[in-house]
This record gives structure tokens, sequence and C-alpha cells, in this order.
């Protein structure tokens, strides 16, 4: 039996996703909204649909009679993934029912709280009072958290809309800010933590959640006042014993009320000495532009995983019974580089560095004349994949690429961000 696939996505991301499908002999669907994406070129059917649009997506199911959806990377994909499912009688891993704990930040926060685990204190402020400039009834609902804070929208994704406040007299002035990137009636207010953060992804099989990977998620801030920006992430933690183990035991506490039972499930989360962990956010997919780094550091595909809980679940368990995130075969890291949004005339020293005997993968996303554009479907202006021996090695190649990186404007400014490397004494 030949099955029929939908994969919902056609960036970059997906690639690899579509050739795996096609070498096991699915026939492979594709579909969003953007006309260009690289993997409609290797799928045996491409459709340009809105992934918002659920009824026309749920439709396209049925018209090709497919038996399998699958997407991942982003919290609206899995989103849209999940109703068009229950839309079109497709079997998923979540129902829409259990979404507002993966999707609603608010929700996601309410539930750690009366589960008795850690996260940031946090506010829900109506929109109508920013709108009204009702400072005082913003004071009263934010009295009893710490400062600094961040405003966050709660149906955004992407550090969209999130903006650092320090103080009481930010408060209005940031959180009208993020109220202009919602579509919803009210805004979050949480605490901000400036311990260590990690990404962690684990796997959910049988209602238990197997961990794939802890990573380091290392932030810089590029500009005064901006909320730092992920600029690597390093496989695997050099903190692993002192996250692992609470990290996946807080997972299983969530997923035990939300009734998930299997499907990815991923989380950021933040640590300080004598403080323990707490919680960021938790999501039920992968993070973009990071389980490559799976694959080069233990072995294990990401891909192969997704596409053998639709069709072969057995190899799932066989998967996790020779993984061990205490035996990388190497180290690795994925490095993003931010841009101010201007035009790009020269990328040399970026080319240059893609040549470099550590990168496994670069991605340089534009072109040189094209204008960087703010939540666009390029999310940096390059990436690279790189690996090494030892952290130390890998901090060594890390600081190179950090000091070399270039790219400028027609007026020969730089463009890039300067990445840094946190402090890691503890």
């Amino acid at each position: 039996m030949t099955h029929r696939l939908l994969i919902l996505g056609t960036l970059g991301e997906f690639v690899q996703l579509v050739k795996k499908s096609k070498e096991k002999g699915h026939y492979t669907i594709v579909c969003d909204g953007y006309p260009d994406g690289p993997a409609r070129e290797l799928a045996d059917a491409s459709y340009v649909i809105p992934v918002t649009d659920i009824d026309a997506v749920a439709k396209l199911c049925k018209d090709e009679k497919v038996d399998g959806i699958i997407t991942s990377f982003s919290d609206l994909l899995l989103e849209c993934m999940v109703k068009i499912a229950d839309k079109a009688g497709i079997p998923c891993y979540l129902k829409p029912e259990q979404l507002k704990w993966y999707r609603d930040k608010s929700a996601c926060r309410e539930l750690l709280g009366r589960l008795g685990l850690p996260s940031p204190g946090f506010a829900r402020i109506p929109v109508k009072f920013l709108k009204e400039k009702n400072s005082g009834e913003l004071q009263r609902l934010t009295e009893n958290l710490q400062y600094p804070l961040i405003s966050k929208p709660m149906d955004k994704y992407g550090s969209r809309g999130i903006y650092i406040i320090h103080n009481k007299e930010e408060l209005l002035l940031k959180a009208l800010q993020t109220a202009d990137f919602t579509g919803l009636d009210e805004i979050l207010i949480e605490e901000y933590n400036d311990g260590f953060e990690f990404n962690m992804m684990t796997w959910v099989q049988d209602g238990k959640v197997n961990v794939i990977s802890v990573a380091d998620r290392e932030k810089t801030q590029m500009e005064e006042g901006m909320l730092p920006e992920s600029t690597r992430n390093v496989y695997p933690s050099r903190l692993l014993d002192n996250v692992e183990k609470s990290a996946a035991d807080l997972l299983q506490s969530y997923i035990s009320y939300t009734g998930q039972q299997e499907g990815a499930l991923s989380m950021q989360f933040f640590w300080k000495p004598g403080k323990g962990i707490q919680v960021c956010e938790i999501a039920g997919r992968f993070f973009g532009y990071e389980h490559e780094l799976t694959d080069m550091v233990y072995g294990f595909n990401i891909e192969e995983l997704l596409l053998n809980y639709l069709y072969d679940k057995k190899k799932v368990s066989e998967m996790f019974k020779t993984h061990d995130i205490h035996r990388p075969q190497k180290c690795g890291a994925v490095l993003y580089f931010h841009g101010q949004l201007k035009t790009i005339r020269n990328q040399e020293a970026a080319y240059r560095l893609s040549e470099e005997a550590a990168v496994v993968k670069p991605w340089i996303f534009y072109k040189e004349g094209e204008d960087v554009i703010a939540y666009g479907p390029n999310p940096y202006l390059a990436l690279y994949y790189i690996e090494a021996e030892s952290r130390e090695e890998l901090d060594r190649i890390t600081e190179k690429f950090f000091e070399q990186m270039s790219v400028t404007d027609p007026e020969g400014q730089e463009i890039v961000y300067r990445n840094k490397i946190p402090d890691y004494s503890i």
C-alpha cells in the first residue's frame, strides 16, 4: 500500500522531511501559502493554500485521499495541523480541545500554577485598559510582579511583540507596543528570568516522555532595551546533569493533565543554581532550525521519527532503545546571525565562513540587493551548523565566526549584530 502523506510546510526546514518521505515510497503532498517554498520541487504534489484556511486544506486532504498529516517547527503550523486533521478525520497526536495548553501562553501558565510547577509570575492584561491608557489599573494588575518584566502577545510566536520592561515608568509604553501585535483581548506580562536558558525536545509514546535532547540556548542583547535574541544553541548542554531529570519530570506531570499520549513535546526553560528550573514555554512540536543537531550529535533523525510515528510505530520504540543523550558522538551547535532592516550589498564574509571545515551546513537566507525584512519567511541573515570533538573546540570555532561574520549595506555600514557567548561560571 502506498501511503498518501500531507506535509504542512514548504520552506527550507521541510526539504529533508519531503526527501525522506519520498525515499520511503510515500506519495508526498506539500501545502502552505508560500508559492516559492523549496520543498515544492521535491514533492509529488504541491498546493498553495494558506495553512490557516482550515476548510480548504481539509478538503484537499479528502480530495487527495490523504491518510497521514504531519508538520513541526512552528506553533502556528502545529495548531493548523491539529485542526485540519480533526476536520478531515485524519489521526493526529493532539486534538483541538488540547491546543490551549500548547498555544495559549496564559493557559499554559495557569496549568503550571495549578499543578504546582515552576513558572514566572504573570498577569493577564486587558487590551482595552491599554488603549484607554489606564495606567492605574495596569499598575494594580502587576503590583505583585518583580521587575524586570516582559510583555508578550498570547497568539504570536518567534519573539514577535515581546518587550523588556525595566521599571514602572516603562510599563504602559511597552505593554501598548505588545498590544499592537495581538488580535486577542488580552496580553501577558510576566517576570523576566535572566538565568541559564535551555531548549529541550522530547517525544511522548504511550503517555511517557522520552528525552531526545537538551541544548544550551544562548542569547545576545543586540541593542539596549531589546529582548535578547537566540544566537547559539549548543548540544549537548554543558549543564545537562543539572536539569535533565527535573525538566523531564515536569513535562511528565504536564501531559498527565493535558492527556497527550504521543507526539512531539518541547520546552524552553530557565535554571539558576539554588533556584531550580522555571518554565518559559511548552510546545507540541520540535524547534525549527535546531532539530538537525540531534542527527549531527547523536545520529537521531527527527524526520525519521515523524514518519515512523505515522506509519511504523514499532520503529519509534527501536529508535529510543538505542538513543542515549549522555553519549553524544560529537559536540554541535547552530549559530544564528541577526541583522538590521537594511538592504544587503556585500556578503563575502558570510560565504567565506560557509567554507570552514567545521561547517556541516550553511544557510544564507538573503541575496545581495534584497532588503532584510522583519518576521518574513527568512528568520535570520544566516545560520551555520558546526561540529567539533569537544565543547572547548566548539567555543573556539564559534568565537571565530562571531568575530569574522560581516554583511554590509550599500553604504558599507555593518548590518550584522554582534553575538556573544555567555559566561557559564556558576
